[in-house]
């Protein structure tokens, strides 16, 4: 080391700070560079020698654990370097993909903090990464099982380039558009590859110069697109996704304005509410929602601004949903609102962070004028609490509400804070709903730092502290748990914030108090009575869950899980207390417990427990005070009762006795300083009783040495008050919610001085020392002992190891050598975790080991069944290899609660790590604790290799229980000691062979340690050839080991497990690595970088060569392992012994290692060929599936040659984006003047495969198969490799052929069956590769299938069929030509067969067929399907099916075949007046797919396909007879009747046109507004109102129709249009079409609610229209103007102005008239209208009482007597507003005056209500 002193010289990026807390911290500045010098050194050595395992794998690792230790304790410009290694490493091209994803992982953590590189310091290519992400997630072979991912390995590179791409360069954007431009096809699956492409490397983070080259490019023309697009397609989320980056990423840089009513429209569509009368919701919103993380950000980037427009909209969603968030309303969609309530407010918290608190960095700040003002957090607030505070009694819990109003807290206190208060309050003084006291003390944990710490927004909160925290106690409730719990843990988080002292004279001695704190100052003296009080509760709830009390007789004495959590609850609970108490409130307390603990005795399960907890937690605080009191007191009573020689050896003993020692145990866990006083009795009392015979006694001494031993030993914090000076200053109450200082915390630290030491070796040397010589006289025969005393002794070894571990050295000694070669240094760190170890003292660690070992061989040999003993054995080996100081398991348990506790009461508003000063002090203990566990990557020394070998005597013992405690710890350690697993396999695998004669034990207990094996989170043995080459065969031949039966069912579920568990973690193992010149380059320059310098010297040209060469050894030696492994495996599968079971999981495995990089040995494709043709199915279908592969092995490269498109039609695109049927893409139609009918036209056009080719725009680069080198007319026999020649040989025998059909024509499971991918893949991978060789062997076979019409025979046909069709795809013209003439009347045959199982199957075939594949070379297919579908003449179902058939081919094709889709609609335009149904609705479908491609995207250019406009004309033209008829009736029944006059036919149509209108509503991408309007009255006529299932289909349908076209997206333009025959309908005679007018109306505002609110001038049409209709005669119209009114103002469409209350009222005060004849009079038609209005207005708040509403109901009162239908309508509004208001009524009492209340109280009770 060249480093003077302890100063590293540079600037760290970012330590942790805890580590410079830590006691020992002067230590580890220095300890951190070694280690940072020791993994340059190696790293960049391993990269230099080329060697990528284990060195780099190894070394990589280790600078993982360095980022979690020490952070980021390195250079600027180390960091830049690691980066670039790991880029370099993580993109080589043919790396295996698990360690490719290693070394992901690792890049994530370095690239982590943005804030610390910016652009300029790193620039990363995109262009290596998208080659990886395309291989990976887009992988050509991973279906064809060639190459297997880990199962994580999607979501960890998405995380990948998310890190990544801010870092790429400027002009990468310009290249990412060119690349994924071409593929927008919006009709076309890779729409959905481009846009995810876009969304995920996309970069948005960059400095505003740079924007014209940045998201500029690409905004607009992506922003148009998703306006435009309706019915939610698959990859808008992903748009919406990069929006929201875009937003939050750019705030203040992008112009939103414009598109804000529609971005909330179509936010508000996304939540799936169901709304209106019918609730129905179109079905694909269901699946395709937006992501609610994404939309909350998007929401967030858009709140702010000059005027704040976003705000109104957001207003305005909430009030519309917040009913929704009432806890009686609950469905599918609720799960989706809560997501929103919970993430909004933490988005803003976030976002205000980011403006005001964040530390400054490279990255743009957000611009002054956009940023959130404290006018606008209010807003905000306001707009959202109402629905927090609904939901805090939500069905589903109160968390999500809690946590939205934690961090509503933080921005606005003063808004928040009091409703709950009131609510809280409330709570408490019910007795009778325990649930609203567990949501609201739920809610006010979180809020309770917003509430205490002294904020100038909320002065007033601190006051009520006390009130809360008094009125709390009586939750302490020994019969409600919940309750119990919730209460501590509110007492809990106030106590930790505020210090309990009383500072009631402090108002005398300061004079510069204000108001407030001097009534805090007056309020604190009750502090002193809380504690007592909350003490006395806790001795009540302790006195009533005592042992006899909660049990039986016959029940067992342990605790049951909610006591022990009560337990929990309650110590931390009086912990926290006490620790904030000032001294004289201390002193009480404790005299208190004291007194209520020594006065009475427990009994030591139940209560005892709790009180000794009690105890513990009041000595913890102030140790010497408490110790003065318990220690005598309890030495004196045990020593009284132990006088007595006799006690020594009874088995039951006295219960004072016992309730001591455990009393004695616990508090004895304090600071080890205080301890040393009572040294000499302590020690009298452990050695005295710990030799006692009774079990329950000599426990709980053992458990005091442990205890004693800990707090001697071990290094800890020994106090966590809340302020670090103690709380005897003069002001505590200035205090309160103070945060923690990271820089100044005053931890003071237990460090274990000599003296403690001293007591520590004394204790082991008068307590271990003789319990060890005693064993070792037990196990040479010379003293035996008993089993009850060996198990004692045991016991008192176990733990006196765990009380002082950490102070014993591990185990160390010679490592075994040879475990893996490699020319690099694989060492372990030793980190200094605070302790010197002593080598003067005896190593009581080896002791202990060797007298373990040599016990346990004894016990194993003579005393097998002594489980009990072994079982301890077992735990002390495991303290022995992994113990110093904490378990791993309470380790994690408790950082799990840390990191709830912080969530719970963190400030995310100022950041920077203001927390409390405990949680600060408890991280720093759990940082040195993480310290003592870091042992990954250990050595493998011989000891260690000596207790592996015991474990696994052990693991294959006699007893079930011994083999599976002492295998949890193997695998442990095998996880544990690096390489470990290369010397102990052979020995498991030793035990499974077929030589050895074992137990059946020993062969369970051996695969169940292959299992663990392969059972931990990545297995390194799973991917290691060596391993892998030896434990595959093994687990096959153990099907020919002696010990191995079939009939025992454990071992045959066991296997299956072991079989499942390598499917599933199984991913290829790497064969060729290569390290690459620019990986080389980076180590390099890692070699040379100083500060520090790395501690090796460079290496030498020899090494260099020597690494070389060794790769490509390494290289050749992996490949020969592969073979040998495939190849025993075969040998395995000869055997003629060898039982079903595992010919299978051989086959499995077999099938598992085909790979792409590395052909299959020819006896691998000989296997698989003959196993398609194997008795046994599962067989079969691997077969099937690794054939497939196999072929694609096989499969010859073709050569591409690159076009230009403008070449080829002599058109140049113009500038700009120009989308759609172009002169330029003309070409690529299907034209029937110009196909390829003759060889010369078939090799003189260029084809392009690819459907989406063309049709957004040209690729740069534009590869197409060359047609110009005439493929070589089949290989001849000779230039076939090994591998073609066998399966050529099979194929061309017929029997083989014979047997294969046979198979493939069998039924699988009856029923379920479909086409079937696999066998697809198969046939076609052999006509791709061997061309028509097979073909006249094939074809009697399939003509004889085609002509059954049996489901499995059909199938069989068109799997083979569209494996033909796509293995064509290449073939020369001749062949093509000759196979269709043979196919075209093989297909027609099958077609006339077809049947209800196998239509679907034939859709499929020609889907498959036609996808991606040019529709010029399919001509005589399509022209094939084109003869005449609907023929009529076998009957409507093989009508509907030929046209199911005919969907699937053109549907592929999409844009492509515009001159067939107007054939096909000129050919069913005349037959759409069709009598059957199926034939109806298929043909619905089919033009729903016609019109597809006529879209009104921004830029298209008018299709050359069908037109949706004309053909509505068309149709319109035809319906002419039912557009005249006023009105339409149910009397359209003579349906099979063949009358043929206009109106019939007519009526057929409208079905047929119904269908389609169903089929389009969620298909399309775009609506056709105008077309549909002018169907809209034909629809009103036929709706019916009421939903009757006795309608017809075409009433039903019509129903449908206008629900789902009252959902579709409105632009602005299209209101008025829709508006004026909406207008026009409610002018109508028929009342049913006014009725349907307005539940159009409810669900189109519902669904367009922004975008109509953007258009005053409609929303007041609106208005109007809505009160035309409640002035209608037709009583029921009348009813649902009513409804409609009251959903428009639940969603404030129009406000609840004066206006609207005047109108309402003038009308419902109209006169009636006098006589009776005249009652349905106008008059009563306007009275009824106003009284309808005014319920409107009371219905429209359901939970709320707004200022207005007092009055209107007493306006309303005034009408019960009036005539029907009034009476009705006021008595239905009096009783649902009673239904509402019942929850809340004591608050909504507030509202009204005395008198209004009387007559309320009158109204809702009267009989009149009753009657």
């Amino acid at each position: 080391m060249t480093v003077d002193g302890d100063v590293p010289g540079f600037v760290p990026q970012k330590e942790i700070v805890y580590n410079g807390l830590l006691p020992y911290s002067e230590r580890l500045e220095r300890e951190a560079t070694e280690l940072l010098a020791e993994i340059k050194a190696n790293l960049s050595r391993a990269v230099l020698l080329r060697e990528l395992w284990p060195g780099v794998a190894f070394w990589s690792r280790k600078l993982f654990s360095f980022l979690k230790l020490y952070g980021r304790m390195f250079s600027k410009d180390d960091h830049i370097l690691f980066i670039k290694l790991l880029y370099e490493l993580v993109t080589l091209p043919d790396l295996e993909p698990h360690m490719m994803q290693s070394y992901a992982r690792l890049l994530i953590q370095l690239l982590k903090k943005k804030e610390l590189l910016s652009r300029d310091d790193l620039q990363l290519p995109w262009r290596p990464l998208y080659d990886l992400y395309k291989r990976i997630v887009y992988s050509k072979t991973e279906h064809l099982g060639l190459i297997w991912f880990p199962n994580s390995v999607d979501h960890i590179l998405k995380a990948l380039i998310k890190s990544c791409r801010l870092y790429f360069p400027m002009s990468s954007t310009k290249e990412m558009l060119d690349e994924w431009r071409p593929l927008l096809c919006v009709f076309d699956m890779v729409m959905q590859k481009a846009v995810s492409n876009m969304e995920l490397f996309l970069p948005t983070i960059m400095p505003p110069e740079e924007h014209s080259q940045g998201f500029q490019l690409w905004f607009d023309e992506l922003m148009t697109l998703w306006m435009s697009v309706q019915n939610q397609p698959t990859w808008e989320g992903h748009l919406v996704d990069l929006f929201a980056r875009l937003a939050n990423d750019d705030i203040g840089y992008v112009d939103w304005t414009p598109y804000i009513p529609t971005i909330f429209t179509k936010i508000l569509r996304s939540l799936n509410i169901p709304v209106g009368v019918s609730k129905m919701v179109a079905p694909r919103y269901l699946t395709n929602s937006y992501d609610i993380g994404h939309l909350v950000l998007w929401i967030t980037a858009l709140l702010g601004g000059p005027g704040n427009p976003a705000q109104k909209e957001l207003t305005c969603l909430f009030n519309s949903i917040a009913s929704f968030y009432h806890p009686s309303n609950h469905g599918r969609w609720q799960l989706r609102l809560m997501r929103l309530l919970q993430r909004l407010p933490a988005s803003v918290v976030r976002r205000v962070h980011r403006e005001r608190h964040a530390a400054p960095s490279w990255i743009t700040l957000v611009p002054e004028c956009q940023r959130l003002t404290d006018g606008d957090l209010q807003e905000f607030t306001r707009s959202i609490t109402g629905a927090a505070l609904l939901a805090m009694f939500s069905k589903t819990g109160s968390t999500d509400a809690a946590y939205a109003l934690q961090n509503l807290a933080l921005l606005t206190p003063e808004l928040v804070i009091p409703p709950v208060l009131e609510k809280t309050y409330a709570a408490m003084e019910t007795l009778t709903e325990p649930h609203t006291l567990t949501a609201t003390l739920s809610c006010m944990i979180g809020m309770a730092r917003s509430l205490v710490s002294p904020n100038n927004h909320y002065p007033e909160g601190r006051g009520h502290v006390l009130p809360l925290l008094m009125g709390s106690l009586p939750g302490i409730d020994p019969n409600d748990f919940s309750k119990c719990m919730i209460t501590f843990q509110f007492i809990a988080t106030f106590t930790t914030l505020v210090p309990l002292a009383d500072c009631s004279s402090a108002p005398s001695q300061h004079r510069d108090l204000t108001e407030i704190e001097k009534n805090l100052c007056f309020a604190s003296a009750e502090f002193e009575d809380f504690v007592l009080q909350f003490l006395d509760r806790c001795f009540a709830l302790i006195d009533s869950s005592t042992l006899e009390q909660t049990r039986d007789e016959m029940e067992t004495d342990t605790q049951t899980h909610l006591e022990s959590l009560v337990e929990l609850g309650l110590s931390s609970t009086v912990s926290t207390i006490l620790t904030q108490c000032s001294t004289e409130i201390y002193k009480m307390a404790l005299q208190k417990v004291y007194n209520f603990a020594s006065s009475n005795i427990f009994e030591t399960c139940v209560s005892g427990r709790m009180v000794a907890d009690m105890c513990r937690a009041a000595a913890k605080c102030h140790p010497a005070e408490s110790l003065r009191l318990f220690v005598p007191h309890c030495c004196s009573v045990i020593f009284q009762i132990t006088d007595n020689e006799e006690l020594q050896s009874e088995d039951e003993l006295d219960k004072e006795l016992l309730w001591n020692l455990q009393l004695l145990s616990e508090v004895t866990r304090v600071d080890g300083e205080q301890l040393l006083k009572y040294q000499g009795d302590l020690e009298r009392i452990v050695c005295v009783c710990v030799r006692l015979r009774c079990k329950r006694a000599y426990t709980l001494a053992c458990s005091l040495l442990e205890h004693t031993l800990r707090s001697l030993s071990l290094i800890y914090p020994t106090e966590y008050r809340s302020t670090s000076g103690g709380f005897d200053t003069d002001l505590p109450i200035r205090d309160w919610g103070r945060a923690g200082d990271v820089a100044d915390l005053g931890v003071r630290w237990h460090v274990p001085d000599k003296e403690e030491e001293h007591f520590v070796f004394q204790l082991l040397s008068r307590l271990l020392h003789p319990e060890l010589q005693r064993i070792k006289g037990h196990v040479s025969g010379a003293q035996p002992m008993s089993r009850e005393e060996l198990l004692q002794s045991l016991a008192i070894v176990q733990h006196c190891l765990l009380g002082a571990g950490s102070m014993l050295p591990p185990l160390d000694g010679p490592h075994v050598s040879d475990l893996v070669p490699s020319m690099i240094n694989l060492g372990e760190i030793k980190l200094h975790i605070g302790v010197d170890y002593d080598d003067s003292r005896e190593n009581y660690r080896e002791s202990i080991c060797q007298t373990m070992r040599l016990l346990l061989h004894h016990i194993l040999d003579y005393s097998e069944d002594d489980t009990k003993s072994l079982f301890v054995i077992i735990k002390i080996i495991s303290g022995l290899v992994f113990f110093r100081g904490t378990h791993k398991k309470e380790f994690d348990s408790r950082w799990k609660s840390f990191t709830l506790v912080k969530k719970s009461m963190e400030n995310r508003l100022h950041g920077k790590k203001q927390h409390i000063r405990a949680l600060l002090i408890d991280r720093v203990l759990l940082q040195h604790e993480m310290r003592k566990l870091v042992v990954e990557g250990s050595e493998y020394k011989v000891v260690h290799r000596e207790l592996l070998c015991d474990l696994l005597l052990l693991s294959t013992s006699t007893y079930s229980q011994v083999r599976s405690r002492a295998q949890h710890v193997l695998t442990t350690a095998l996880a544990t000691f690096s390489f470990s697993y290369r010397d102990l396999i052979p020995r498991i695998l030793q035990l499974l062979s077929q030589h050895t004669t074992g137990t059946q034990q020993q062969f369970k207990g051996a695969l169940y340690c292959l299992l663990g094996l392969h059972s931990a989170p990545s297995p390194a043995s799973a991917r290691d050839w060596d391993c892998v080459g030896e434990v595959w065969p093994a687990l096959v031949r153990c099907g020919l080991s002696p010990s191995m039966t079939l009939e025992d069912p454990s071992i045959g579920g066991l296997l299956d497990d072991i079989t499942d568990r390598i499917h599933r973690q199984h991913d290829t193992i790497g064969i060729y690595f290569t390290v690459s010149e620019s990986c080389v380059e980076v180590a390099n320059h890692i070699m040379q970088s100083t500060h520090p310098r790395p501690c090796l010297e460079a290496a030498s040209k020899e090494e260099l060569k020597e690494g070389l060469q060794r790769q490509r050894i390494r290289n050749v030696v992996s490949a020969r392992k592969y073979e040998k492994l495939v190849n025993d495996l075969l040998d395995c599968l000869e055997d003629s012994n060898l039982p079903w079971k595992f010919e299978h999981m051989a086959t499995d495995l077999l099938a598992l290692q085909l790979r792409e990089d590395h052909p299959a040995p020819p006896d691998a494709v000989l296997f698989f060929t003959q196993s398609l043709t194997h008795d046994s199915v599962s067989i079969r279908k691997v077969g099937i599936s690794a054939m497939a592969g196999i072929l694609k092995q096989l499969k010859r490269p073709r050569k591409k040659v690159s076009v230009k498109p403008s070449d080829i039609s002599g058109v140049e695109d113009p500038e700009g984006v120009c989308v759609g049927d172009r002169q330029g893409n003309r070409w690529l139609q299907y034209d029937s003047n110009n196909l390829p009918l003759s060889e010369e036209q078939w090799d003189s056009q260029p084809y392009v495969e690819k459907t989406h080719c063309g049709y957004y725009s040209w690729p740069r680069e534009m590869m197409i198969h060359a047609a110009s080198e005439k493929p070589k007319e089949d290989l001849s026999y000779e230039e076939m490799s090994e591998g073609e020649k066998i399966i050529f040989e099979y194929f061309s025998d017929p029997e083989f052929i014979d047997r294969l059909i046979e198979f493939l024509s069998l039924e699988d499971r009856k029923g379920n069956d479909s086409f079937n991918p696999r066998r697809f893949c198969l046939f076609k991978g052999l006509f791709c590769n061997y061309g028509d060789t097979f073909l006249p062997l094939l074809w009697p076979h399939l003509e004889q299938l085609a002509s059954d019409p049996h489901e499995s025979s059909q199938r069989c046909v068109c799997e083979i069929t569209a494996g033909l069709i796509r293995g064509s795809k290449l073939w020369s013209f001749s062949k093509v030509d000759r196979l269709w003439q043979l196919l075209c009347p093989l297909i027609r045959t099958a077609l006339t067969n077809i049947t209800v199982e196998t239509y679907t199957d034939w859709g499929t075939c020609i889907a498959t067929a036609c996808e991606g594949r040019d529709p010029r070379k399919l001509h005589w297919l399509f022209e094939l399907l084109m003869e005449s579908p609907l023929s009529g003449e076998s009957g409507s179902f093989r009508d509907a099916s030929l046209l199911y058939v005919l969907q699937g081919g053109l549907a592929q094709q999409q844009w492509r075949v515009s001159e067939l889709l107007h054939r096909l609609l000129a050919y069913l335009e005349p037959k759409l007046t069709q009598v059957y149904k199926n034939v109806r609705e298929r043909i619905g479908s089919v033009l729903t797919y016609i019109f597809m491609i006529d879209v009104a995207l921004p830029h298209t250019q008018p299709t050359s396909s069908p037109h949706v406009a004309e053909f509505v004309t068309r149709v319109l033209e035809r319906l002419k007879p039912l557009t005249s008829e006023p009105e339409i009736h149910n009397h359209v029944q003579e349906e099979n009747t063949q009358k043929t006059d206009e109106r019939s036919q007519a009526v057929k149509l409208l079905k047929t046109v119904l269908k389609w209108l169903m089929a389009s509503a969620g298909r399309t991408f775009t609506t056709p507004v105008q077309p549909q309007l002018q169907l809209l009255p034909l629809l009103f006529k036929i709706a019916p109102v009421e939903i009757d299932e006795s309608y017809d289909e075409m009433k039903q349908d019509a129903r449908t129709c206008l629900s789902l076209m009252s959902q579709g997206l409105l632009y602005p333009e299209h209101i008025p249009l829709v508006l004026a025959a909406l207008e026009e309908m409610a002018g109508r005679r028929s009342w049913h079409a006014r009725y349907s007018v307005l539940t159009y109306l409810q669900i189109m505002v519902f669904y367009n609610l922004f975008t109509l609110l953007s258009v005053p001038a409609e929303v007041l049409r609106i208005r109007k229209l809505v009160m035309q209709l409640l002035l209608d005669e037709q009583l029921e119209v009348r009813d649902m103007a009513g409804t409609t009114l009251s959903g428009l103002l639940q969603c404030q469409f129009f406000p609840m102005d004066s206006s609207l209350q005047t109108q309402l009222q003038t009308l419902s005060q109209t006169r009636l008239p006098k006589a009776r004849e005249e009652l349905a009079s106008t008059g009563l038609v306007r009275r009824h209208a106003g009284v309808l209005g005014l319920s409107a207005c009371i219905l429209s708040s359901p939970y709320d009482v707004p200022d207005w509403m007092p009055q209107i109901l007493m306006d309303l009162s005034n009408h019960l007597n009036d005539p029907q239908p009034i009476e009705m309508t006021v008595k239905k509004t009096l009783s649902e507003f009673r239904r509402t208001h019942h929850d809340n009524w004591q608050e909504h009492r507030q509202c009204f005056t005395d008198d209004q209340l009387l007559v309320l109280t009158d109204l809702l009770v009267s009989p009149c209500y009753y009657a």
